[in-house]
C-alpha cells in the first residue's frame, strides 16, 4: 500500500511560490516574444529619427519626417493589438475577437472623446477619459477574462448560434468592462508600477544601477528579464523614456568582453570560433550564445559579466541614462540611449566590455579550457 506524505498533499509554500513565479514568466515572454524583434525595429528607427532631426537632417514639419514618424510609432501606437492577439493565443481565448476589442479600443472618434479628458455615458455606466495607444496592462487585462466568457457562452449557447453569438456577445460584454473599469484599472496598476519603480530609483539611482546590471544576466538564464520588459514599456509610454533597458546595457557588452577574452585564451580551434561568434552576436545584443556556449560553462567569466554589468550600471544610473523606446541594448540599437549623457551610457557600456574582458583574461590559470573535449564542442555547438 502506497502512502501520501503530507508535502505530496500540501506542497511547501515556496513550491508553489515558484511555480507562480514560473507560470508568470511563461505568460510574459509568450505575450511579448512572438513580436519583441520588431519592438527592437521600431525602438532603433525612433533613435535614428531623434538622430536625424536633433543633426537637423530632416524638419518635423516635413512630410518625410512625419513618414518617418509613423513607421517608427506605428507598433508602440498600436501595440494593444499586438498583445491583443499574441495574450489570445497564450490564454486560449479567439485572437480575432481579442484584435477586435482593441481595435474598438483605438478608434478615432472614441479617442478623440477620451482625450478631452471628461468622463462619456454609456448606457448609464461611466466611462472614464483614459488613453490605451501604447499601453500594456488594460488589454492583457481584458483579454484573460475573455478566455472565461467565451467558455461560459459555448457552454451556454447552442452550438447552431454559437459561432456568432459568442464572439458578438464577447465583444459587447468585455469592449463595456474594459472602458469601464479595466482600462481604469490597468492604467492605475501602471501608473503605481512606475511611481513604484521611480521611487526605488531615485532614492539611488547607482545603486540600482549596481543591482540590476549585476544580476541582470543571471536573471536571463531563469527567464526572470521578461518581467521588466512590461514596465519598461510602461515607463517608455507613461514618462516617454526608460532607465531600465539603459542598466541592461553594460552587462550586455560584458558578455562580449568575456567571450572575446575566452577567445585569446582557447587552443581549440573550434572552441575558438565558437567564442568569436558568440562575442559577436553579445555585441549586437544577442547574449545566449556567449552566455550558455562560452562564460557560463567555464564560471569565471560570468563573475566578470557580473561585475561588469554592476560598475556599468551604477554609472549608467549616475549619469541617468534612459532609453527613448523600446530596445536591448546592443551596437545596432544605441541610437535609442540617445538623450541625458549620451557619451556617459557610451562609457559605461565600454567598462562593462573591459571588466568582463579584463576579469576573465587574470583567471586565465584558472579557466578549465582543457575539459571542452570535441564531444562537449559538438554539444555546446549545437
Amino acid at each position: 500500500m502506497n502512502t501520501i506524505t503530507i508535502d505530496e498533499v500540501n506542497p511547501p509554500t515556496k513550491a508553489k511560490f515558484l511555480v507562480v513565479i514560473d507560470v508568470l514568466i511563461d505568460g510574459i515572454s509568450g505575450i511579448f516574444l512572438p513580436f519583441v524583434n520588431q519592438l527592437c525595429a521600431c525602438g532603433i528607427l525612433i533613435g535614428i529619427v531623434a538622430i536625424l532631426q536633433t543633426t537637423h537632417c530632416i524638419a518635423m514639419e516635413s512630410d518625410s519626417y512625419k513618414i518617418l514618424h509613423a513607421m517608427a510609432n506605428s507598433l508602440f501606437y498600436f501595440l494593444p493589438m499586438l498583445l491583443a492577439y499574441t495574450s489570445a493565443k497564450k490564454f486560449g481565448a479567439n485572437p480575432y475577437t481579442a484584435v477586435v476589442i482593441a481595435g474598438i479600443l483605438l478608434y478615432p472618434s472614441l479617442v478623440e472623446m477620451l482625450d478631452k479628458g471628461e468622463t462619456i455615458n454609456f448606457i448609464g455606466l461611466t466611462i472614464y477619459p483614459v488613453t490605451y495607444n501604447a499601453s500594456v496592462i488594460p488589454i492583457i487585462l481584458a483579454v484573460g477574462i475573455l478566455h472565461y466568457v467565451e467558455l461560459l457562452f459555448k457552454k451556454i449557447l447552442p452550438d447552431v448560434v454559437s459561432g456568432f453569438l459568442t464572439p458578438l456577445l464577447s465583444i459587447i460584454l468585455i469592449s463595456t468592462l474594459t472602458l469601464s473599469t479595466l482600462g481604469p484599472l490597468g492604467v492605475g496598476i501602471s501608473k503605481y508600477l512606475a511611481i513604484g519603480y521611480q521611487s526605488v530609483y531615485q532614492t539611488s539611482p547607482i545603486l540600482a544601477g549596481f543591482i540590476l546590471g549585476g544580476l541582470i544576466q543571471l536573471m536571463v538564464i531563469f527567464g526572470f528579464h521578461w518581467c521588466l520588459i512590461p514596465l519598461a514599456l510602461n515607463n517608455i509610454n507613461l514618462n516617454g523614456f526608460d532607465t531600465i533597458l539603459a542598466m541592461m546595457g553594460p552587462a550586455v557588452f560584458a558578455q562580449a568582453g568575456s567571450a572575446f577574452a575566452v577567445f585569446l585564451l582557447a587552443k581549440n580551434k573550434q572552441f575558438k570560433f565558437i567564442c568569436f561568434s558568440a562575442g559577436i552576436s553579445a555585441l549586437f545584443g544577442i547574449t545566449e550564445p556567449a552566455m550558455y556556449g562560452v562564460n557560463l560553462p567555464l564560471k569565471k567569466p560570468m563573475i566578470g559579466v557580473c561585475l561588469g554589468g554592476a560598475i556599468g550600471g551604477a554609472m549608467t544610473g549616475y549619469f541617468a541614462n534612459s532609453a527613448m523606446s523600446f530596445a536591448f541594448p546592443g551596437l545596432v540599437t544605441l541610437p535609442v540611449f540617445m538623450g541625458v549623457a549620451f557619451w556617459g551610457f557610451i562609457a559605461a557600456v565600454m567598462v562593462g566590455f573591459l571588466v568582463g574582458f579584463l576579469f576573465t583574461l587574470s583567471c586565465h590559470k584558472k579557466l578549465e579550457l582543457a575539459k571542452f573535449s570535441q564531444a562537449e564542442l559538438s554539444i555546446t555547438n549545437n
